[in-house]
């Protein structure tokens, strides 16, 4: 069996019958229960540099070459100007394959070693997804494969989406929002990782002081589409720090970003006055959906996006290296 990455040129240039792996990898058929890209939105993917042909890979029979049947198909996403892919977002292998875990663990193993890195693998599924038998082996099947590969942390996450059609909360004067330096949204970040429901976070701390995840944090979602100009400090009348708003964007939509409540400010009802203001931000500047998600054990955020009108659109199993 042979892995290799996709090129972007014809395999016979000479012959213009013959398939480009671009392609293949577009025309691939969608196998089993879960649903794959269109070859529509991977060519919208590819003309925005959001999958490359590096990112994409195939395993084949020995033939190999180009000339090889196709037995997986493998595409990971990144950023415009990524210079890494960041997560894996399409995993298939063709049904008739007797053991597809092994084909996949292998197809990402190689991968990995050609990127240097290990990018998560976002599973996107139905809420209900545990009530269909093939679902759950489609899963179990890509689990065995992630965590051979080096993937064997699990999240678990609802994906949320605010439209026009809920309403846009009003300001109750609870809380204050302002502009704030960056030392300030730093001490912020901190704070906030005190007792976080977070799985990432609370992973993260294991290994990591609060400080320098705070910086990472503070890097990620500046390197998001989001501005910087957007983010708000949430006080209490009086000036007591209370939290922060982190409204951001992916290259799709509007996003929720970053939200929380500094300890001792908890149990009070104030994340859903941080939520309506992200909320409010995005719909005065035309958003007509904004997306967020949070783990399903964090079941206060869970119930302030339900609050909040937010509705659940999927779940999202993200599998990623525990030192990820």
């Amino acid at each position: 069996m042979l892995f290799r990455a996709a090129t972007a040129d014809p395999t016979h240039p000479t012959d213009p019958t013959h398939p480009t792996d671009l392609d293949r990898a577009a025309a691939y058929p969608a196998d089993g229960p879960l649903p794959a890209l269109t070859a529509e939105r991977i060519r919208q993917e590819l003309a925005s540099n959001q999958f490359r042909p590096e990112w994409i890979w195939f395993a084949e029979d020995e033939d190999g070459a180009g000339d090889g049947e196709l037995l997986a198909r493998a595409l990971w996403w990144g950023r415009a100007d990524s210079v890494r892919p960041i997560a894996l977002d399409c995993l298939q292998v063709r049904a008739d394959v007797v053991d597809p875990a092994a084909v996949a663990a292998g197809l990402l193993a190689t991968a990995h070693a050609a990127f240097g890195t290990l990018p998560s693998y976002n599973i996107s599924l139905p809420r209900d997804w545990r009530t269909s038998p093939a679902l759950v082996d489609a899963v179990a099947w890509r689990r065995e494969a992630a965590s051979r590969s080096g993937l064997s942390s699990e999240i678990e996450r609802l994906r949320y989406e605010w439209t026009p059609a809920a309403e846009v909360p009003a300001p109750t004067g609870r809380l204050i929002f302002r502009k704030g330096t960056d030392e300030e949204f730093l001490d912020a970040f901190v704070r906030l990782s005190t007792g976080s429901l977070d799985l990432h976070t609370r992973n993260e701390l294991r290994s990591t002081d609060p400080e320098q995840l705070a910086r990472q944090e503070i890097e990620f979602y500046l390197d998001c589409p989001g501005e910087r100009s957007w983010w708000r400090l949430a006080e209490l009348p009086d000036g007591t720090p209370a939290g922060l708003a982190i409204p951001s964007a992916t290259p799709y939509h509007r996003n929720v970003g970053y939200l929380g409540v500094v300890p001792e400010q908890r149990g009070q009802g104030l994340i859903d006055e941080i939520l309506a203001e992200i909320t409010r931000f995005h719909a005065s500047e035309g958003a007509d959906r904004i997306t967020a998600t949070t783990d399903t054990v964090n079941v206060p955020m869970a119930a302030a996006f339900d609050r909040a009108g937010y509705e659940v659109t999927e779940i999202r199993l993200v599998l990623e290296s525990p030192s990820h």
